[in-house]
């Protein structure tokens, strides 16, 4: 399935991205990009020769004619939907989430975590670049907003249709040599998989932002698992509760209805996977309440470390203790339930399945730039907690053989295929 435009096709069905400088032109990304091309002639090592006999390695899909990392051919994608209103956090989230990922994963799980399409990926490696690869670990730093276009969306062209496309960030996942069902090579081929994440601006989830034109919202409902940001620091009421601890400058600048944005995503995957109205998802619902650095103290319990088990598998690998996250979870719905019920209601009428998990992107608050007067992070303050536990307690529970997570059971996690 193309991760741009969501069209299944047969490996057969593929184009190939000319290499030769003077195949320029293409029917649907227009005069400045490559020809895309179905080959007859192909190389001794098997990839395709162009009209001008240069040698091709790149792919593309048949409709919309994007690139497609060449493992998406050999393993199944799996599609996570990042939500939330504006100035929740989605970019320091995933920046950090993505970072400290590539650092859990083979050093914890035995699990290889590398960029599927670094080109594709370039802005988020910008991103992570900013905030914790800083030479001057003094210096004061900060993220540009998503914007509505630019560089995370791609425009195509139907005839005389243009649509507008979100570019996901594309991740190869899979087992190492390390790994208990990596040893196993049919196992392990069965477990690769490309992780797609999909960022959009807080605004493309207001109602009436998706149409045929921009249908950059349509990922909802090809989406494995879904991740809401609940900021809380939004919400009157629980700034009122969070009291001292959120100063004038450390707030967020507005207040929103986050559980709008909810129910119109809500409003949206019910249509694109034809579930009648009222009917619950079948797919889980993450609801990450970031900035929890500022808020933590309101909860019955303190958060605690990262929940995660050390040689739990065999005496090697890391677990997730999906007890430890379900009662924090637990706890941070009985904060949100008291006061703001309206967002657990809508999150649970929505899905089966929802965990409610606090992050902090940063560790710290953010500062005000004297010079500019925008608010900024010292980079070496920078620490991020339980950015990663998403996306672990995800792939854990819903994706069997690659992470492995305990219950509460007390029973000793295992890996099953």
């Amino acid at each position: 399935m193309c991760p741009h435009c969501w069209h299944g096709f047969g490996p057969e069905q593929l184009l190939w991205i000319a290499e030769h400088h003077e195949l320029l032109g293409d029917s649907v990304l227009g005069p400045e990009e490559p020809v895309r091309f179905r080959p007859s002639r192909f190389s001794v090592d098997c990839n395709a020769v162009d009209a001008r006999g240069m040698t091709a390695s790149r792919l593309a899909c048949p409709r919309c004619h994007l690139l497609i990392p060449r493992q998406l051919v050999d393993c199944p994608p799996v599609f996570t939907s990042i939500i939330g209103v504006p100035a929740s956090g989605k970019s320091y989230f995933l920046t950090s989430m993505v970072w400290e990922l590539r650092h859990k994963l083979p050093g914890r799980f035995d699990i290889l975590f590398t960029d599927a399409d670094p080109a594709a990926n370039q802005s988020l490696i910008d991103n992570e670049q900013t905030l914790f690869l800083q030479p001057d670990p003094t210096k004061l730093v900060e993220l540009e907003k998503t914007d509505l276009q630019g560089a995370l969306y791609s425009k195509v062209a139907f005839g005389d249709h243009e649509m507008l496309l979100p570019r996901p960030f594309m991740f190869f996942v899979r087992p190492n040599d390390h790994h208990p069902n990596g040893r196993q090579s049919e196992i392990a081929k069965q477990l690769h998989r490309v992780l797609c994440l999909y960022d959009n601006a807080g605004e493309s989830f207001q109602p009436g932002r998706d149409s045929s034109a921009s249908p950059v919202t349509q990922h909802l409902g090809k989406a494995h698992f879904l991740m809401f940001l609940f900021d809380p620091t939004q919400d009157p009421r629980i700034r009122a509760r969070i009291g001292k601890v959120l100063s004038d400058e450390t707030r967020s600048p507005s207040v929103q209805r986050q559980e709008t944005i909810l129910i119109e995503a809500a409003v949206r995957v019910r249509r694109q996977v034809g579930l009648i109205d009222g009917a619950r998802h079948k797919r889980p619902l993450i609801v990450v309440v970031p900035k929890m650095d500022v808020w933590e103290h309101l909860l019955d319990a303190p958060i605690g470390n990262e929940p995660f088990i050390a040689g739990a598998v065999n005496g090697k690998q890391d677990a997730v203790d999906h007890a430890h996250v379900e009662k924090v979870s637990a706890s941070v719905r009985k904060l949100l339930f008291g006061s703001c019920p309206e967002l657990v209601a809508a999150a649970e009428s929505f899905c089966e399945h929802v965990i409610y998990i606090p992050v902090t992107a940063a560790g710290t608050s953010p500062q005000k730039d004297s010079a500019s007067t925008r608010m900024v992070f010292r980079a070496q303050d920078i620490r991020p907690r339980w950015v990663t536990v998403p996306m672990l307690y995800g792939l854990s529970k819903y994706l069997r053989g690659l992470i492995a997570g305990r219950t509460a059971t007390g029973k000793p996690p295992v890996l099953l295929a």
